[in-house]
């Protein structure tokens, strides 16, 4: 590996060197409304959603089209200012918040917010990297499109944001992260060149895939200012269930019944344990229990079909009647209209919520093959309660695609500080389960600022040194997004 060079302009400045100075043209380019430098203006930009980190800025660029972004590098690359890249700033593990040092620049993508063009005989929309993924789902709806990357932080999260960290979501069982819904990019380089990609081909060979290099590079590589996205027939029928089941595997093997019936129809499959349902009818008003009795383990069925005539119900009732038989499914609600359909979601959409106002809690998003994930829950939980006795294991996620936010709450009787404090300690615990089934250390979050460190150890070698080289080819002096992804 070759680790950037501190010396180097661009990279993580020692402090006792001279700051670099804003160059007076990115005033005069973006004018009043396109550069930030009061210190109650740049704030709510410089921590993450988290509050695990605490940055510092210059000033906070918001070009407003693909030429003022460009022109926004090449000046802050011939002052040597490195540049923090932000969307929405609902990154997990603080993507996107600025070194503490002071000596960067975020670059907001929010003006930059228009659906450039949607197809809906190609099925594909142009959007720019602001766009707010719940305004493009809306867009594709006007369409009689869908477009279907789906979760919990989409009324915030933008276009650009949810490519550059290869966001996944609940229906990712079914279309797939990010990068699958994705057809063209077009970003600036760190150089200032403009690579327009945004071709919407199904079908394009010709060389090197560009386009997925920056997909998951959390701005490291480029700046996504635009993207072509797949869209999809919309669903004319939908259901949603709620199931108390015997266990994990019992929760698993539901989910292969469903498949076995009719795996197109499957939109979303997730598990929920009982502790964190607890939580969400505890502290999120309106949330209540739909089945009768409280159980320890939990799924929630989401099935689609673009058929209007698609009996959803009956293929429900079909496979949670031979679930019950074998004792695997404890008790069911369908829930039959889009109100309750709504409800169900809710219980799920609202577990971060709930674990928050429930106090102090350590977050891993982790995948493991979809067969491993019954022994992924029981382990890490196990280990994490030996590691620390009273913690409250509340895993849950997307049981479909093997994906689980494998999250730990303070024990009742400790204080939170002194939980998170060993944050890094539970997250070793449950990675150490993860690589044993074959897993990774990030499902859908990406690296940030917070799992760096993790690198070496789990992508070190060959992958990590080939990462490395690209980096260095495409920024040289490290002034992009510096101190994510890579250790």
């Amino acid at each position: 590996m070759r680790p950037l060079d501190p010396a180097r302009p661009g990279a993580e400045f020692p402090l006792t060197m001279n700051a670099p100075v804003l160059p007076d043209a990115l005033a005069t380019l973006l004018g009043p409304a396109g550069i930030l430098t009061d210190p109650a203006d740049i704030a709510p930009a410089l921590s993450d959603w988290r509050s695990l980190y605490q940055g510092k800025a210059m000033a906070v660029l918001r070009p407003a089209s693909t030429e003022q972004v460009a022109a926004c590098v090449k000046a802050c690359a011939a002052a040597g200012i490195p540049i923090v890249p932000q969307g929405g700033n609902t990154s997990m593990v603080g993507g996107a918040t600025p070194s503490e040092d002071g000596r960067s620049v975020v670059l907001s993508l929010a003006r930059m917010n228009r659906i450039r063009a949607l197809d809906p005989v190609d099925m594909t929309m142009t959007a720019e990297a602001g766009v707010v993924v719940k305004t493009a789902q809306d867009a594709a709806a006007d369409a009689n499109c869908l477009f279907p990357l789906s979760f919990g932080g989409e009324g915030t999260a933008t276009v650009g944001g949810v490519l550059s960290t290869n966001a996944g979501g609940n229906t990712t069982v079914r279309y797939g992260n990010a990068r699958e819904l994705m057809l063209g990019l077009e970003v600036v380089l760190p150089d200032g060149q403009i690579w327009n990609g945004l071709r919407r081909l199904r079908k394009d060979n010709t060389g090197y895939a560009l386009r997925h290099l920056f997909v998951g590079a959390e701005g490291t590589l480029g700046i996504v200012t635009a993207a072509t996205l797949r869209l999809f027939a919309r669903p004319r029928a939908n259901e949603v269930l709620f199931c108390s089941v015997r266990d994990e595997d019992a929760a698993l093997n539901v989910f292969r019944r469903f498949r076995e019936a009719d795996e197109t129809a499957i939109r979303a499959f997730e598990y929920m344990s009982g502790v964190g349902v607890d939580f969400a009818v505890k502290h999120i008003p309106g949330v209540t229990l739909p089945v009768a009795d409280r159980a320890d383990h939990y799924i929630l069925v989401d099935l689609a079909s673009t058929r209007a005539d698609a009996d959803l119900q009956g293929l429900a009732e079909q496979v949670l009647g031979a679930a019950l038989e074998e004792g695997e499914v404890l008790d069911a609600v369908i829930g039959g209209n889009e109100a309750k359909r709504q409800a169900i979601w809710r219980i799920r959409e609202e577990h971060p919520e709930a674990q928050r106002k429930e106090g102090a809690s350590v977050k891993n998003d982790v995948s493991v093959p979809v067969s491993k994930v019954p022994e992924l829950i029981r382990r890490a939980s196990a280990a994490c309660v030996a590691l620390i006795p009273g913690t409250r294991p509340v895993p849950f996620g997307h049981m479909g695609d093997g994906n689980i936010h494998m999250n730990l709450e303070q024990p009742v009787d400790m204080d939170g500080a002194a939980f998170l404090a060993r944050s890094h300690d539970i997250m070793d615990t449950v990675n150490a389960v993860v690589r044993e089934l074959d897993g990774s250390f990030s499902a859908e979050h990406g690296i940030g600022r917070l799992k760096t460190d993790m690198m070496e150890a789990w992508r070190g070698g060959a992958e990590l040194d080939a990462m490395q080289r690209i980096k260095a080819a495409l920024d040289p002096a490290g002034l992009m997004n510096p101190g994510k992804v890579l250790p």
